[in-house]
């Protein structure tokens, strides 16, 4: 066992945490026993306990009274319904946002992204390419473009301190969304940024967001379907 300056608890729910990531404990399988987390640890069975009880409120784990601790199925959830940002989201689970950007760039509209966007064919947008990510495991590519000549200085942010979605709420609130959600298969790119096998269908939500009226931008935002699902209610008139 390797050591540091954590506490116990702490190194035990890092230890489970990463078996869950590197998928050495996989959905559904039982995690080893307090007792033999606090031998491994040298600490007591409190102190692991301790460790699970955390990792359960955070939906990692699910116990069953005489039969064990078990690994969830993992899948993060998100309203389909409603426009969260993906940090905010990922923060309310007691996880740590992180981004990569990959692509933040100025582009000619192509015919179309130009009908989807409602600008010319031709005109001066503007794309990005973003990788977010929950303790540091990818869990959604956003690929967007945006209307320039209503969203002037998209180009400048910083989007590892901020989100799309977070910016263009605050400069411009959106009034109006349409979803349109897909399971697809990943091409090699989308492979590359989310570390998944060509064999893993991947759930895309296609995005298009209004402000008073004017379209503001189109995303596409695609999640590995073993991580992520989204959820609806709707409310019935009796």
């Amino acid at each position: 066992m390797v050591t540091n300056d954590k506490p116990r608890y702490q190194q035990i729910k890092d230890f489970i945490y990463q078996n869950i990531r590197d998928r050495h404990y996989k959905p559904h399988e039982r995690i080893p026993t307090e007792h033999e987390l606090s031998d491994k640890f040298q600490v007591s069975r409190m102190t692991a306990n301790k460790a699970i009880r955390d990792l359960v409120k955070e939906g990692l784990l699910v116990r069953y009274p005489g039969q064990g601790t078990f690994v969830t199925d993992l899948k993060v959830e998100s309203p389909l319904l409603e426009i969260k940002n993906i940090a905010d989201e990922i923060r309310s689970r007691g996880h740590v946002h992180s981004s990569k950007v990959v692509k933040l760039e100025a582009v000619f509209a192509t015919e179309q992204t130009a009908l989807k966007l409602g600008v010319q064919e031709g005109e001066t947008i503007f794309y990005s390419l973003i990788v977010h990510q929950e303790n540091d495991q990818p869990l959604q590519v956003e690929e967007r473009y945006v209307n320039a000549t209503t969203v002037p200085d998209y180009l400048k942010q910083d989007f590892t301190a901020t989100t799309p979605n977070e910016y263009l709420s605050k400069h411009c609130p959106l009034s109006e969304a349409e979803h349109v959600v897909e399971a697809i298969m990943p091409d090699e790119t989308i492979q590359q940024l989310l570390h998944i096998e060509s064999a893993e269908p991947c759930l895309l939500v296609n995005r298009r967001t209004w402000s008073t009226g004017q379209l503001i931008s189109v995303a596409k935002l695609i999640h590995p379907g073993s991580r992520y699902k989204l959820r609806s209610q709707a409310i019935l008139a009796e």
